[in-house]
């Protein structure tokens, strides 16, 4: 029998129920990635963070319910407000090393934690898939790029908020799905559609934010913005372009905190 404290963490937010919801699991050493996966699973989470304590600081993995992907941000703050809250981390900044991504820093500043990600870059569709405006209910869009994930620029927040996505013709396209727009109060705002995936809309996606800053960042001639994610369950993040790295700001709150028993 085995031990491992679990934690279920509500990132980008500075209350329950708000931000996106992330499993975290500290790890002595790295259980079968079969392991891994079926506790992903059962916790039922879009991600699960697992860490293990290295001479730099801690190994990170993120798993979904179906695989193990390349960067999750909200997943990364959540584990983060785990180490700093729960396991007497000595310093304000903790570095992470991961498989896909190379060296990732998160570091505390009062309730803020900030995650040091990389930029990442898109290109211009000229003729976007039909399935893309289909999928999404609209007739046209300001500009459409593709990196990573597809990113759809639309005229203002209430466009934003009132797409309905017809998430079986999205999922033809094979990537993810991003949406965003300026807005009066916020710099940018955005929403994440993950058409395939167990969770059909993510509520905050830090991740997508490592394409959105240095996008809205060069039109609107800013290195510092203030982002929101219009989910239902919403999120603010503190966003910084520096180049070829984002800095992305959010807070955290435990919700529960337990014991996985592995026989």
């Amino acid at each position: 029998m085995q031990e491992i404290d679990f934690y279920l963490v509500d990132a980008f937010s500075d209350r329950n129920f708000g931000g996106n919801a992330a499993a975290v699991c500290p790890l002595t050493e790295w259980l079968p990635d079969e392991t891994l996966l079926k506790m992903a699973q059962q916790h039922n989470q879009s991600e699960t963070a697992f860490f293990v304590r290295n001479d730099e600081g801690y190994e990170l993995r993120w798993f979904t319910t179906q695989y193990e992907i390349n960067l999750c941000g909200h997943a990364t703050l959540a584990a983060s407000h785990v180490i700093f809250e729960y396991l007497d981390h000595p310093s304000a900044t903790i570095v992470f090393s991961t498989r896909f991504v190379g060296e990732l820093r998160v570091t505390r500043s009062g309730d803020w934690l900030t995650l040091d990600f990389p930029a990442w870059s898109t290109t211009e569709v000229a003729n976007p898939p039909a399935e893309l405006l289909a999928g999404l209910g609209i007739s046209r869009a300001l500009d459409v790029r593709v990196g990573r994930d597809y990113l759809v620029v639309l005229a203002d927040r209430q466009q934003v908020e009132a797409v309905r996505p017809d998430m079986h013709q999205l999922q033809r396209l094979g990537k993810m799905v991003c949406i965003s727009a300026v807005d009066e109060e916020y710099d940018f705002v955005s929403r994440f559609f993950c058409p395939g995936e167990g969770v059909a809309e993510d509520p905050v996606t830090g991740s997508a934010h490592s394409m959105l800053i240095p996008y809205w960042g060069e039109r609107l001639g800013k290195t510092q913005m203030q982002a929101r994610q219009v989910s239902a369950r919403g999120g603010d993040l503190r966003c910084q372009w520096q180049g070829e790295r984002v800095l992305i700001g959010g807070q955290a709150v435990t919700y529960l905190i337990g014991t996985i028993t592995l026989r």
